[in-house]
């Protein structure tokens, strides 16, 4: 394989990985903050009301009313902000897309074929 057959994937991934991290860092930053369809359709058939903490309680017979904080809820990326700071989203977004090539790279150098 000549030198410029073997550049040319790793420019493709360069580019790549420039053109997802400029969408991860831009384009979630424009997402909104109301709750998606999945949130409005489980809170069906319920009311919030305050609760005796201050907390919203639901009342009602929706499936959402018995959801629970996940167990990385305090995680430094929970909400997909960083550390729960506003106007962080884009961070985090950036911060998703290297883990992910990073897990994504190790799991593809440890599958792949070795001639010899």
């Amino acid at each position: 394989m000549t030198a410029t057959a073997r550049r040319r994937p790793l420019l493709f991934f360069a580019g790549f990985l420039i053109v997802s991290l400029v969408v991860a860092g831009l384009v979630s930053s424009l997402a909104s903050p109301d709750p998606d369809g999945l949130d409005t359709v489980a809170r069906d058939g319920c009311t919030a009301v305050a609760g005796p903490d201050g907390e919203e309680q639901l009342q009602g017979t929706c499936i959402a009313r018995h959801e629970s904080d996940h167990a990385m809820a305090s995680g430094p990326l929970a909400g997909y902000a960083v550390a729960g700071g506003e106007g962080t989203t884009g961070v985090a977004g950036v911060a998703g897309v290297l883990v992910t090539v990073v897990v994504a790279g190790g799991v593809f150098l440890l599958l792949r074929r070795r001639d010899g």
